[in-house]
């Protein structure tokens, strides 16, 4: 496979660039529970937590439609329902329930990877399905990823559709004004990631590390993707095949 310098690389989020050790929705509950307001039904940190994962699994038929449903619209249905007021935003409230869950960490030399292709000349962005809101994702990379230089952040919270629709990975072309063939896109999972992003025409690179615990690759165990792709398993890999890329 003869593969030239991309112009662009563009990066999946969790289990990719970061991962989120130790993520538990009740200690972020708990946080959150600090800034009540009024809480009318006397409902602890965990009655909500329970409640809360009945109300997503319900949900979760949107999202296996490929649509995405916002934390704070989650949120908001969430505690007015429960008939709980916070003395915080909802933004607030988004940032203060993900960092306590987890905070987030780097995955292995993700940061070496990210100052690599800075120096390089070679653009980047993110395109990730979350919940979360574009402005809490930017904020957690600035925090873990300090030398990003990311040209946008494309959540499938703030723009509806989730990977691996096509329409996401155009956008993300149309935001960088470059042809599909001048941008690579990296990430964890086979048919959002790899497949998704061979479909709309960029070149896939299937990030597989092995050494941190990703509950969705169980799904992929024993699959491979569909498509032409490179399959590399450390950030590392990528350097050293972008220095031998033609220019």
């Amino acid at each position: 496979m003869k593969l030239s310098k991309p112009k662009m690389i563009l990066f999946d989020y969790g289990h990719t660039l970061l991962c989120e050790p130790g993520f538990d929705f009740l200690r972020g509950e708990e946080a959150l529970f600090k800034y009540i307001k009024s809480n009318k039904n006397n409902l602890t940190p965990k009655q909500v937590n329970d409640f809360a994962q009945e109300l997503f699994d319900k949900i979760s038929v949107a999202r296996e439609m490929g649509l995405e449903i916002h934390e704070r619209q989650f949120q908001r249905f969430l505690y007015e329902y429960l008939e709980i007021e916070f003395t915080i935003s909802l933004p607030e409230a988004e940032k203060i329930l993900w960092d306590n869950s987890s905070a987030g960490a780097i995955m292995p030399n993700a940061d070496r990877m990210i100052d690599y292709i800075n120096s390089r000349g070679i653009r980047s962005g993110v395109v990730s399905n979350i919940g979360w809101s574009g402005s809490a994702l930017t904020d957690r990379l600035n925090r873990l990823l300090p030398h990003n230089k990311f040209e946008f952040v494309i959540t499938s919270s703030e723009y509806m559709f989730r990977k691996p629709n096509p329409m996401l990975f155009e956008l993300a072309l149309k935001k960088a004004g470059l042809p599909a063939e001048d941008v690579w896109f990296c990430g964890d999972n086979i048919k959002a990631d790899v497949e998704g992003s061979a479909a709309a025409g960029l070149f896939p690179v299937w990030y597989d590390d092995e050494t941190i615990e990703n509950p969705w690759r169980r799904h992929d165990k024993g699959i491979l993707p569909k498509c032409e792709h490179l399959h590399i398993h450390d950030w590392l890999e990528l350097i050293e095949l972008l220095e031998k890329t033609a220019y």
